[in-house]
């Protein structure tokens, strides 16, 4: 296993940690949500980085790369909806799209397609991800100080509309440009 393909698994290893700091309530456990949940993404850019420049790139890593990145980012917003930080509809529609371009792929793996990131995957993705960070320093922040933050609330609110945006849009582009393996399946 190639060092990228290390990095995507070492990501999905942190997520129970990255849930555990969310649930369990310990002095600074946002804190080290955000730490764990910046650490889990750094090592969605330095994978695909490494990759590319070593010439590292496959299919393993075209499949479980965006995989991980699901599974950190819907862990962090299931834990938003049990913590009332965000509307259970906007987390239900962003998971909606996961699942479908997820089985997109799934369908056509045995075809021999991969189905990799493409550009609004990844504008999305790294959306996701600050969205996320954000939330996260500012419920850190919001804990700490017992009180809200001037803008930060507002900002993340605008970082959620474009997350959800990019989502639907890139979940309507990968259906589209895709089409064709969803046609084979009459």
């Amino acid at each position: 296993m190639n060092l990228p393909n290390k990095l995507t698994c070492l990501r999905m290893l942190m997520v129970p940690f990255f849930v555990a700091a969310m649930e369990l309530s310990f002095t600074g456990h946002y804190l080290w949500a955000l730490i764990l949940f910046a650490a889990a993404s750094f090592t969605d850019l330095l994978d695909g980085k490494i990759a590319r420049k070593r010439g590292l790139i496959t299919d393993f890593g075209k499949f479980m790369d965006p995989l991980a990145d699901k599974i950190l980012v819907t862990s962090a917003l299931i834990c938003f909806v049990e913590l009332w930080v965000t509307p259970a509809a906007i987390i239900i529609v962003i998971i909606a799209r996961e699942f479908i371009v997820t089985s997109l792929r799934l369908i056509a793996a045995p075809k021999g397609i991969v189905i990799a990131a493409d550009i609004f995957g990844k504008m999305k993705t790294v959306c996701q991800m600050i969205w996320v960070a954000a939330t996260l320093l500012q419920m850190y922040l919001e804990e700490e100080l017992l009180m809200g933050i001037t803008g930060l609330n507002e900002l993340n609110v605008v970082l959620m509309w474009v997350t959800l945006v990019l989502t639907v849009v890139s979940g309507i582009n990968y259906l589209w440009k895709n089409r064709a393996v969803l046609q084979d399946m009459k």
